[in-house]
This record gives structure tokens, sequence and C-alpha cells, in this order.
């Protein structure tokens, strides 16, 4: 019978890899778990996050003036004064 503890969590296939390259892969592995479980739960942001430590901000919205320029001379419409 095979149990949990006997069974290997990680198989070589082809290749001779050295023992950090099979760490590095462990951690990485073992931290997308993480995020993984972590994303499940909810735990992802925290309910006292402030707007300010929000990095939501940092995306720019629609232009206040109006929608930005858009078509053939958008690139150059872009650099002038608003």
């Amino acid at each position: 019978m095979v149990t949990p503890e006997s069974k290997p969590f990680l198989r070589i296939v082809r290749g001779d890899p050295s023992p950090e390259e099979i760490a590095a892969l462990v951690a990485v592995l073992s931290a997308r778990a993480r995020a993984a479980a972590a994303a499940r739960d909810g735990a992802g942001k925290s309910a006292g996050t402030s707007r300010w430590a929000d990095r939501t901000r940092l995306v720019r919205g629609p232009v206040a003036g109006g929608l930005r320029p858009r078509g053939a001379g958008a690139w150059r419409a872009s650099g002038l004064p608003r």
C-alpha cells in the first residue's frame, strides 16, 4: 500500500538537475500553492486597506477633460497641452 508520505512529491523524468534547481522549483510550486489558497480563502486584500495605500489608484483612468485621443493622430495629440 502506498501512503502519501511514501509517494514522491516530485519526480525527475529527464535530465540531471542540481539540488539548487530542484530547491528553486519546489519554492516556486509552494509559493503558487500558497497564493492559490489565499485567493480561495479571500485573504488577498484586507478590509483595512486605506485608499492611500491602495495600489489601484496608480492605474490611469479616463482623462478629466473627456476621452483620451484616439485614431490616426493620437500619438501627436497625446503630447499637446490640455
